[in-house]
């Protein structure tokens, strides 16, 4: 191992991140951070962080969406918001509209944030459900605050004043992916992280644990570690190739296996969310950024050809593309175990999740913020690693039952896809708290979860499964005047909305790109 610890000290000395990007930079940025690199009192010159890239490998590079959590990440890192978003080219998101995903001509918003407030022991949506039934109430969207903004084409930061309706709202950003892992490498490399230009083509194990020894560059250089992080992608070099961990497939219920993607030169719309649009087999992103419009078509092979597909996206896009339509081809599902031995797997390398909810970089931002809790010594205890792999799991299984909702909650007629989603059998969770939903409005856990009661709400109400009959608690409490205050709330949110800048004039005042950083 690297670095011949002193008697007793059982601390890592040397962590190798394999691969760059995003995940990459991520996982040596915040592995900086939490081990003290270069600072008094820190690991100091007993632990080190190396990553290990090639300019040779592209990478993936269309994960441009982000939720909440994503300003956690950065300010635990010490980031500059305004400076963040001018550096990577990016704008602001309240949350994402979904086309044509229950049916032709359905739209709907899954918001960051709450619908209002509650007013009462019951829940507000369960007034929302009996006002609906009686007529008295509009589209459950206007009811959020980050709705009501995000139609206008406005954006505004939540205020800390839980009196008003404008600290209902939350919001996370749209950037290049690319220009985010430039800016962290940057940040990273002042922290005390070294990088190295190498492709690595293969790994060394330990006859006596099996543990990666070292890794082994295409010239012929070996880099030795106590800890790896494999951040190499679909490839999964260390995880997958190395080690030999197992493969779990979802792909039975997420038939999307596709994905054609091209940026395209920025329209006069330009919306602080991300759009969702649903197409025959499948459906297609747009996420505008600063200096161009990110564009994609995720489909499944087995429903629509590649061919056409990319004539479906460039027949849909707003503007002119800047560059030849890329294809990504991938499969749903995770890695049996993130973290073996003394690898553990971030990124593409742990599993792939559609970019249906922008979960992408937040699975990476968990898997870093999840090893960092459970941090091992050269001891690597069993007991830690099983419990980093546990939470992994359900964190991958409940993400994954979310976006299964998003397909089998359709009532689409024009595509196999659709036929195929509506009809198979759901995970048996899932299929408890769609019934639950139907039955009263009732929203079931059996613990936390990334997306909380407001998001499946959304869907639920968006595609349709509206509830046959609120809470029956509500019949009990006639005295509360529901329809009243979810007028009131409208009429709030219209108020503030009316009065917020524009999406545009915020990131002129705050955080616009340097007119040279367009070309990047």
């Amino acid at each position: 191992m690297v670095g011949e610890a002193k008697a007793g000290d059982r601390r890592i000395g040397h962590v190798v991140v394999v691969g760059g990007g995003s995940a990459g930079w991520m996982a040596a940025a915040a592995l900086a951070n939490g081990l003290g690199l270069g600072r008094q009192g820190g690991a100091g010159g007993a632990t080190r962080v190396t990553l290990v890239e090639s300019e040779e490998i592209g990478i993936v590079g269309v994960g441009e969406a982000t939720i909440p959590p994503i300003r956690v990440f950065n300010q635990q890192l010490g980031l500059d918001e305004a400076a963040f978003v001018a550096a990577t080219q990016g704008s602001f998101k309240l949350g994402i509209q979904f086309v044509n995903w229950g049916w032709q001509g359905n739209s709907y918003f899954h918001p960051f944030g709450t619908y209002g407030t509650d007013f009462d022991a019951v829940p507000i949506h369960h007034w929302w459900v009996a006002a609906h039934a009686a007529g008295e109430a509009p589209a459950l969207d206007e009811h959020s605050m980050a709705w009501g903004l995000a139609k206008a084409g406005r954006f505004l930061p939540p205020t800390r004043d839980p009196r008003l309706v404008q600290s209902t709202h939350d919001y996370a950003y749209h950037f290049d992916a690319a220009l985010y892992g430039r800016f962290l490498r940057a940040h990273a490399e002042a922290q005390g992280v070294q990088r190295i230009e190498g492709r690595v083509v293969s790994a060394v194990q330990a006859g006596e644990t099996g543990h990666v020894r070292e890794v082994v560059l295409s010239d012929g250089r070996a880099i030795a570690g106590d800890l790896f992080i494999d951040c190499s992608g679909f490839r999964a070099l260390l995880i997958g190739e190395t080690l030999g961990t197992g493969f779990e497939d979802w792909s039975n219920w997420l038939p999307c296996d596709r994905a054609i993607a091209v940026p395209t030169v920025n329209s006069a719309d330009f919306t602080p969310y991300t759009r969702s649009t649903a197409h025959r087999a499948g459906w297609q992103w747009r996420i505008p950024l600063q200096h161009r419009t990110g564009n994609g078509h995720v489909f499944s092979s087995a429903f629509m050809s590649e061919d056409e597909a990319r004539e479906i996206l460039l027949a849909h896009v707003d503007g002119k593309p800047l560059a030849e339509p890329r294809l990504l081809k991938f499969k749903a599902g995770r890695r049996t175990q993130s973290w073996s031995g003394n690898v553990v797997a971030i990124g593409l390398a742990a599993g792939f999740l559609e970019p249906l909810e922008s979960t992408s970089i937040h699975l990476i931002q968990t898997g870093i913020t999840r090893l960092l809790a459970l941090f091992p010594d050269r001891d690597f205890a069993p007991h830690a690693i099983a419990e980093y792999n546990r939470t992994t799991q359900t964190e991958w299984e409940r993400i994954r039952d979310f976006l299964i909702l998003h397909y089998h909650l359709n009532r689409r007629t024009d595509g196999e896809l659709w036929k195929h989603c509506a009809g198979y059998q759901v995970p048996d969770n899932l299929a408890n708290r769609i019934a639950q939903f139907a039955s009263h409005g009732r929203m079931v856990s059996d613990g936390y979860e990334l997306f909380q009661n407001p998001s499946w709400l959304a869907v639920h109400v968006g595609q349709g499964n509206i509830p046959q009959s609120p809470d029956p608690l509500v019949a009990h409490r006639s005295f509360v005047p529901g329809p009243k205050r979810l007028e009131q709330l409208r009429s709030a949110i219209t108020s503030v909305a009316a009065e917020a800048p524009t999406h545009a004039d915020w990131i002129a005042r705050h955080c616009k790109a340097a007119p040279e950083s367009f070309a990047a």
